[in-house]
């Protein structure tokens, strides 16, 4: 199973407990065998899910928009090393999609975990609702107590 993750950013410490806790869940609810988690790596959320899915024994993907820096800092470097694939994305003006990781995202996925509050207009609102249009199952994660990001 091919699970894709979006997700808001700056998020504060409470939010982060219980996405993580919920996050959890929907990692461990698939076997360790066949998840793969493709993600940017982002910090927050996309972390947070690549993390998990390490540590339940699945495996990592890494989608890189054209013209990101080669390479992450930190926890992000590390989790980027244990990925089983890289997805560079090629720019625009060579007739790739660029800096458009929605649409890599969705076209390499089964099925999407979305950290959303559900106000439209933010970067994971646009990624669920292109999940939705191409019919793919998405899983919003929004426990009760979380505090959407300051825009």
């Amino acid at each position: 199973m091919r699970v894709g993750i979006t997700g808001h950013q700056g998020l504060s410490d409470l939010t982060e407990m219980l996405v993580r806790g919920r996050m959890w869940q929907l990692v461990t609810a698939h076997g360790a065998y066949d998840l793969v988690g493709v993600g940017c790596l982002r910090p927050g959320p996309e972390t947070w899910f690549a993390q998990a899915v390490l540590e339940h024994g699945g495996r990592i993907e890494l989608i890189v928009p054209a013209g990101a820096p080669p390479e992450p800092s930190g926890v992000r470097r590390r989790l980027a090393a244990r990925a089983s694939a890289v997805h560079r994305l090629a720019p625009a003006l060579a007739g790739g999609p660029g800096d458009d990781t929605c649409h890599a995202l969705i076209g390499t996925v089964d099925e999407l975990i979305a950290v959303w509050d559900g106000r439209p207009g933010s970067e994971p609102a646009r990624v669920v609702e292109a999940a939705r249009r191409a019919g793919l199952f998405v899983e919003v994660v929004w426990p009760d107590g979380c505090e959407s990001p300051a825009r």
